[in-house]
This record gives structure tokens, C-alpha cells and sequence, in this order.
């Protein structure tokens, strides 16, 4: 059972309780913004509502989670871990096999919905190289914190590159809705009335 603050803010098993609890929330999230959005056509302003809600909603949790304290956070140092896919052989070697396949999806969904619904979102992000060094960049960020917060945490390029990677397959996912968001942000709008 889930009691305290700290039990619902500062544990997996709590962020995943509120995660599912703010779905409802986030639904209506995107009704309320699809009908203020009232000045551009409804598949327009439900694409665009979903996406914002999506980019929010399916990425805020995940990092949440990865920045959790550990039980030494504060008495260590931060860790890095620079050469890539050390730390991925180390999981598969201490942990075994499972333990790594939870590693790596759980590192590919860290920014995956920033992948899927940020080229939805903005043209100007509708590309997967712009996409990968996005979520590079946020996952640097990300990784940074954790070592200057001294989360007991080890800041990893594996992590960067399978979040990274996550966003980037997400993307690919819905590319096909691309064009359709990037003709609709170079219609020309209609002129405001006087």
C-alpha cells in the first residue's frame, strides 16, 4: 500500500499510480484545448491538442522516474559512464537478460512520446535527424542532472543513445501523419476581421 507523500512522488510504483490516475485529466486536457482552439478547422485543433497533451503527458512521467534519488543520493558522488555500451554488457552480465530487456525498453520510452507526437506538433521538427539530436539534447540534459544532483544515479551514454533511439523509432512510427500536419501549418490563414 501507497502511503505518504513520498510513496506516491518519490517511488516507480507511486509515479505509475498518478500516471494512470492523471489520464482522465489529460483526456480533457485535450478536449478543453481542441475547442478553444476554435479559430482553425477541428481536425486541425484535435491533431494539435493531442500532440501538446501526448508530448506532455507521455514524457513527464518517464523522467520523472529516472530522476528519483537512489539510497545513497547525496553521500556519492556522481557516476558517469562515457564508453558506449559498457553499462548495456554490464546489465546483461550482473543482471541477466531480463533485467537488461527492462533497461533498454525502459530507455527507449524515456522520449518516445516526445518522438511520436513532436513532429505532429511543429513541421519544423518533422525529421529524424532533427528528432534523434532532440532527444539526444534532452536526454544530456537529463543525464547532467542526475550527476550534478548527485542522484546515486549513473549518468550514461547508453542512456542517451537508447533515448535517443527510442524518440527516433517513435517518430518513424508516426511518420505518416506528417505531411498532413506540415501542409496544414503552411495554409495560409485567414486574414483577422476588423
Amino acid at each position: 500500500m501507497i502511503t505518504g507523500w513520498h510513496g506516491w512522488l518519490g517511488t516507480f510504483n507511486g509515479v505509475v499510480l498518478l500516471t494512470i490516475a492523471a489520464l482522465p485529466f489529460a483526456v480533457l486536457a485535450v478536449w478543453a484545448l481542441a475547442r478553444h482552439r476554435s479559430d482553425i478547422d477541428a481536425p486541425l485543433a484535435w491533431r494539435t491538442s493531442l500532440a501538446e497533451v501526448g508530448i506532455v503527458y507521455g514524457t513527464v512521467p518517464w523522467v520523472w522516474m529516472i530522476m528519483l534519488p537512489g539510497d545513497q543520493a547525496g553521500a556519492v558522488p556522481g557516476r558517469l559512464s562515457l564508453v558506449p555500451l559498457r553499462d548495456l554488457l554490464t546489465i546483461v552480465a550482473d543482471g541477466g537478460p531480463l533485467t537488461a530487456t527492462v533497461q533498454v525498453v525502459g530507455n527507449l520510452l524515456v522520449f518516445a512520446a516526445l518522438g511520436f507526437f513532436a513532429p505532429l506538433r511543429f513541421a519544423a521538427l518533422a525529421s529524424v535527424p532533427r528528432i534523434l539530436v532532440l532527444a539526444a539534447g534532452c536526454s544530456v540534459l537529463v543525464e547532467t542532472a542526475q550527476y550534478v544532483l548527485r542522484l546515486d544515479r549513473v549518468s550514461s551514454v547508453d542512456d542517451v543513445l537508447l533515448n535517443a533511439a527510442g524518440a527516433g523509432l517513435a517518430a518513424l512510427a508516426s511518420r505518416r501523419w506528417w505531411r498532413a500536419t506540415a501542409g496544414e501549418d503552411r495554409r495560409p490563414q485567414p486574414a483577422p476581421a476588423h
